[in-house]
């Protein structure tokens, strides 16, 4: 039995009965193929359908050629796409989903150097996605993306989608013709809320006259308060009201940030969670025929719960929660909330991944993007139940030991601390990053409910490993910081001059409370991720005095793909850092550093008690490169020390093989 009994709850649009008011909400996935849906975008979807959601909202597709954002997004106004999409509709709607597809133009925020075309706008204002400037649609051209939505729309029937999202958030183009900031036409595009929104109600009432009373029509719209030139909550209630009243839009999503405010858009655990419930109860107070969906950082079902039981909404879109755990809507319908795996609102491979133009996927979740490839999150049992070792307990160790276990292995995982998580549990201690914390409770509960054997506090040596009775060893030791402490960029240097002067610490034994810093704590981030810029916020939220050197441009480098660059800037700014960007440490001297400009050679000393290198570390491999008898696995750090994903990566893919 559900705890969640609204979020289970049914709701019916346009005669289509929605199991419960979960929607996997439309994001660009960039999955297409030369243009196409291919086996990667079928799985995907797939996945979320079969774990229960009960709206999904595909991938954007772009209605016309100046509208093209990705290396990954789907053809634009070609029947091309109908027969592979129909596959998809057709499997997904057998495993109980309602599914649609999102239609969208970015007007002036596109991007040249994938649609070699230019950027089309009401007024000719600037791409907050590039340096380019935009062209001002003539009234000709404005006809042209009128007509070029209805034939997308029903390109989509013909797919067999059962609907579609009508894309007027984040500053889009539609979004750009209401608001009066980027619209300052005189015709009868522009002006008054009438113009301003004549090109989206022509939009979804030739939609609703191309595709019938039996085609869903979603619009999807976002709030924002970063800039005054935005619209305002007001505002945006008087468009959807006005919108409302055709009766032709059957739900409304919102969403949150936009072009101006992008760290908003896909908001990081900087953020708080629900960040558009306000504005959408003020919504549901408004609409007669409308249902409305929250969207934004609306992370678990308790979330989504409160939101639907409070009347905030008629709907939540959990993105980044399906795409941690595709089986979110399933395990809460069973009463199982509490095996979902939370999503820990990273950005690292999802929109860190997309921001390069890469298909995205999971930090936590490596399946995403590889369903087909990896069956999702339903795992195959093996041929044959075997014993297995883990040795290590850090993000490799652990998913290679759940893995494991739901694949029906009998598992023991050892770890030479008293806690699991090793590096990756330190970064949880960093502020605002508890959600860390909470996926290592979540793999806790995990492993009681596989049966695995987990001992802390055990260190084995090359005779231990080699009495066991395990013929399958994953070997998941981790890395350690750099004893040397080497800079990347005084390669000629053998170790940090001055090391021997003492004072001087790793992250780790910061975030471990091990080091003796004192008031003042200079930082050397040669990483730009959070392993340097988290552990400098912790020190400066703590009110030590931090000086930040980084041989990087700019503070964050590393972290700027999850757009949490600005933010994490920001709060170090405030707590009073101090930055030195495209320097060295040229001699730390035990009470201070002499630092040096990558740019010009000059150098400066500053007063600091201690020294914090941020440094590229070490793999840890105690173990020999083969012992007899045994099967021996190396994953994640241990290989080679890289980022967090990459050891859940190849917990889960070791896993698969065994």
């Amino acid at each position: 039995m559900t705890q969640h009994p609204r979020l289970m709850s049914p709701l019916t649009l346009r005669g289509q009965t929605l199991r419960n008011r979960i929607v996997f909400g439309a994001h660009t996935n960039n999955m297409a193929e030369m243009g196409l849906p291919g086996p990667r975008t079928h799985g995907y979807l797939l996945e979320r359908a079969l774990g229960g959601a009960a709206m999904v909202v595909c991938e954007p597709v772009p209605l016309h050629r100046t509208g093209v954002l990705t290396r990954g997004n789907f053809l634009h106004d070609s029947d091309e796409v109908i027969a592979p999409f129909r596959r998809i509709t057709e499997d997904v709607k057998a495993a109980g989903s309602v599914i649609l597809q999102q239609l969208y133009h970015v007007g002036a925020h596109g991007d040249s150097d994938l649609s070699f075309s230019p950027h089309w706008s009401p007024s000719g204002g600037p791409s907050y996605h590039d340096s380019d400037g935009s062209h001002r649609m003539t009234e000709t051209e404005i006809e042209e993306i009128i007509v070029a939505h209805t034939a997308a729309a029903i390109r989509c029937q013909k797919a067999g989608f059962q609907g579609v999202e009508v894309w007027a958030a984040y500053h889009s183009l539609l979004d750009q013709f209401w608001t009066p900031w980027s619209n300052t036409r005189d015709d009868k595009w522009g002006g008054s809320l009438e113009n301003r929104t004549r090109l989206s109600r022509l939009v979804i009432e030739n939609i609703r006259r191309a595709c019938g009373e039996d085609f869903i029509i979603g619009l999807a719209v976002s709030s924002s308060d970063a800039h005054s030139v935005t619209l305002s909550n007001e505002a945006l209630c008087e468009i959807i009201a006005l919108h409302d009243a055709t009766g032709h839009v059957d739900y409304v999503t919102v969403g949150h940030g936009g072009y101006l405010d992008f760290e908003r858009l896909i908001p990081t655990f900087f953020f708080a969670d629900k960040m558009t419930a306000p504005v959408t109860e003020q919504l549901k107070s408004l609409v007669k025929h409308a249902k409305i969906t929250s969207e934004a950082h609306i992370r678990t079902p308790d979330n989504a719960e409160s939101v639907i039981a409070s009347g905030q909404a008629d709907l939540v879109s959990i993105v980044r929660g399906q795409i941690a755990d595709p089986h979110l809507a399933r395990k809460t319908a069973e009463g199982r909330a509490s095996d979902v795996r939370g999503c820990i609102s990273c950005n690292q491979m999802c929109w860190g991944r997309r921001s390069r133009d890469y298909w995205i996927s999971c930090l936590i979740n490596p399946s995403a993007g590889r369903e087909f490839e990896w069956g999702g999150d339903r795992f195959t049992p093996a041929e044959t139940p075997r014993d297995v070792l883990v040795v290590g307990a850090g993000p490799a160790g652990l998913e290679a030991a759940r893995a494991a276990a739901e694949r029906g292995h009998r598992v023991e995982i050892v770890e030479a601390s008293g806690q699991i998580g090793g590096q990756f549990r330190l970064a949880g201690m960093q502020p605002r990053r508890a959600q860390i914390l909470d996926l290592m409770e979540w793999y806790e509960r995990q492993f009681d409910r596989l049966g695995v054997r987990l001992r802390l506090n055990t260190y084995l040596d090359e005779d231990d490993l080699a009495a066991h009775p395990a013929t399958e060893v994953i070997l998941a030791t981790g890395s350690l910081p750099d004893t040397d402490a080497r800079q990347r960029w005084l390669p000629a240097e053998p170790q940090l001059p001055g090391l021997e002067a003492g004072h001087v610490w790793s992250p780790e034994e910061v975030m471990r409370r091990e080091a003796r810093l004192g008031d003042t704590v200079m930082l050397y981030d040669e990483g730009g991720n959070w392993r340097g810029v988290g552990t400098a916020l912790a020190l400066a939220e703590q009110g030590k005095k931090v000086i930040l050197v980084t041989p990087d441009a700019y503070v964050g480098k590393e972290v700027t793909r999850t757009s949490a660059d600005g933010p994490a800037r920001a709060r170090l700014a405030r707590a009073g850092a101090e930055f030195h960007t495209e320097h060295v440490i040229a001699r730390w001297l035990g009470n201070g550093a002499t630092i040096r400009s990558l740019l010009t050679g000059a150098e400066v000393t500053l007063p600091a008690s201690a020294l914090v290198m941020a440094t590229t570390n070490i793999a840890f491999d105690p173990f020999p490169e083969a012992l007899p008898g045994k099967r021996l696995h190396r994953i994640g750090d241990c290989a080679a020390p890289r980022l967090a994903a990459y050891a859940f990566h190849e917990g889960r893919k070791v896993a698969l093989t065994l």
